[in-house]
């Protein structure tokens, strides 16, 4: 059984530390819904577990089944099985979705895919998203809308299989219809094989399509609150404010920084003591 262990990360972002001493265990077949106001690290949680070098992890340490996350490359981390479905995808000129997922897909295998399987995994991938049929033929995200370059990291995802799948706001874009597309997909892939989930959104709906097992609330960069969905329909109902009330703490929304691009083999920095 697939298990993401975070304990007592502290990361700093730009040498403001962001992340005070987090705890998480993810295992697959639970959803987690990762909720807080906006700037209190949920963000940062998933891009220093995937190694954005932004992010610099101070103390504490990420296992996926006992190995050390935070020793890997980016590249690692994903043939390790783990996944992160982007806020903001990037747009790559010159490179096809279809050659992008079929290095990625070969990555993380020991025999390369046959044509034949990718060219049908993919195009049941497209079908399934309901996106355009030359979407192969396309430039990696260029030209996409916001809608289409969220579904197509579903895309990424169904045919990468990660087992631990974290998702960063990926509902943001999505009309009504396609976040019904997204969320049957994405509940699709946890009937039909062994996926853990991490989903950070504001929207209850959401999280109605999926039902988490779990839910959070991440305020300055600790978990302050467990619970089961129920804690998701009460935050939209009466937002942060009861829960600061409730444990006597100082519940914020902080501006955000966009993120600088970057290049995709850099590695989040550990320091240990």
């Amino acid at each position: 059984m697939s298990k993401l262990e975070i304990k007592d990360l502290h990361v700093a972002v730009d040498g403001k530390e962001i992340l005070k001493g987090l705890s998480l265990t993810v295992k697959e077949g639970e959803i987690h819904a990762l909720m807080g106001p906006n700037g209190n690290g949920k963000s940062t949680l998933l891009q220093a577990i995937m190694g954005h070098p932004r992010y610099e992890v101070l103390s504490g340490s990420v296992t996926l089944d006992g190995q050390d996350v935070l020793a890997m490359s980016v590249d690692q981390r994903s043939k390790a099985g783990l996944f992160l479905g982007m806020q903001y995808p990037q747009e790559i000129a010159g490179v096809t979705n279809s050659d992008f997922l079929k290095a990625a897909m070969n990555a993380r295998r020991e025999k390369p895919v046959s044509l034949f399987q990718f060219i049908k995994q993919m195009e049941g991938a497209i079908k399934e998203l309901e996106m355009k049929p030359d979407l192969a033929h396309r430039f990696l995200n260029e030209g996409f809308s916001g809608g289409e370059k969220k579904r197509n990291e579903i895309v990424q995802m169904m045919l990468l299989q990660p087992n631990i799948a974290m998702l960063d706001e990926i509902d943001s874009g999505l009309d009504v219809d396609a976040l019904k597309v997204v969320a049957n997909s994405i509940n699709k892939m946890m009937e039909n094989r062994n996926l853990g989930l991490i989903v950070v959104s504001h929207y209850e709906r959401f999280y109605q399509l999926l039902q988490p097992t779990h839910a959070h609330v991440l305020v300055d960069g600790r978990i302050v609150m467990d619970s089961d969905a129920s804690l998701v329909e009460k935050i939209d109902k009466e937002g942060y404010e009861w829960i600061g009330k409730e444990l006597g703490i100082s519940v914020e929304e902080e501006k955000e920084e966009p993120l600088k691009k970057i290049s995709l083999g850099s590695c989040a920095a550990a320091k240990r003591g």
